[in-house]
């Protein structure tokens, strides 16, 4: 798998941003350990996603491609995939929730997508983008549970080595595991000391109960802020990667989350998601005390005017 994302990595090259890497005094000081930022969120579509999105559809077949690609998605991987739809002229359609947030949404469409809208109450994403591919011959680029999507999620993990060199700690989060196994898998066979720490919300801990039970959990429709992380549970190809790659999970509380989005947006001057935010709640709830070089990826930058408003106003 790690040779997949080596050839993920040249096969992007030109195609995606080069992320920067941050740090923060302050932040340094705070919790006593060197850390460093990999900022997805100035990523191309705000997120890690495309990534995963152009590698994964780049290597269809011409008849694959002609068929169209259809996902489904609450709004980075939708966004990845309408973008590399209008990158190579393929049509897209996007199954999205009806309380996506609105930037996502707007964005997806901007690209050229065909969104079909579904009320999470009363179905699952999953069941009406296979409902749709199956009558009309889509080909299926699902959001994290493809080989293909995993390995391009984890040229951003090789991005942080190839600048930063060794880590002791790095922390990544957790929605589906597509970008924490990709990040993991590169992690270890860059750094097999590196320990690899997976980060989501109390309120959607399926990943973490999945972990330490092994066996997979489901939450549905979990009611937190990061709406990135609201996926049911861990995918049949991201679970067993991430029992094989991952060292240890952790949870952190809507409020962490909520102060960690604010310290990047008043410290650092960076707009992040709460789905971004989660490596850095982390540390700032001591719920993960860093030693050493700890990296943090941070996924997105896409949230809408009112979520940030409610948050800076918190």
């Amino acid at each position: 798998m790690f040779e997949q994302i080596l050839a993920a990595q040249k096969r992007l090259q030109g195609y995606v941003n080069v992320t920067p890497i941050m740090t923060s005094r302050t932040l340094n000081q705070q919790v006593g350990a060197e850390v460093y930022f990999k900022c997805e969120n100035l990523q191309r579509i705000g997120a890690f996603k495309f990534r995963g999105a152009l590698n994964s559809i780049s290597k269809l077949t011409k008849e694959e491609k002609d068929r169209g690609v259809i996902t489904y998605s609450s709004g980075n991987h939708a966004q990845a995939v309408a973008l590399v739809g209008r990158m190579l002229d393929i049509q897209t359609t996007i199954v999205m929730p009806n309380n996506a947030p609105e930037t996502k949404r707007a964005a997806t469409e901007d690209y050229g997508a065909t969104i079909v809208e579904y009320d999470p109450k009363n179905a699952t994403r999953k069941a009406v983008a296979e409902a749709l591919q199956i009558n009309k011959g889509f080909t299926m680029i699902p959001p994290f549970d493809h080989l293909d999507v995993i390995a391009g999620q984890g040229t951003a993990a090789l991005e942080l080595f190839d600048r930063v060199g060794r880590l002791d700690a790095l922390l990544v989060p957790c929605g589906g595991g597509g970008l924490l196994s990709g990040s993991a898998i590169a992690a270890k066979n860059i750094d097999p000391n590196c320990r690899i720490i997976g980060v989501e919300p109390e309120l959607a801990d399926d990943a973490t109960k999945s972990f330490y039970t092994k066996k997979l959990h489901h939450i549905k429709n979990p009611p937190t802020i990061a709406d990135g992380t609201r996926t049911p549970s861990l995918g049949d190809i991201t679970f067993p990667l991430v029992l094989e790659y991952v060292d240890e999970m952790k949870t952190v509380s809507e409020e962490a989350i909520i102060e960690a989005v604010k310290f990047f947006f008043y410290r650092m001057k960076l707009v992040v998601e709460p789905s971004g935010a989660l490596g850095l709640a982390a540390l700032l709830s001591r719920d993960i005390i860093p030693k050493g070089r700890a990296g943090i990826i941070i996924s997105g930058g896409n949230i809408d005017a009112a979520t940030m408003t409610m948050i800076l106003n918190s």
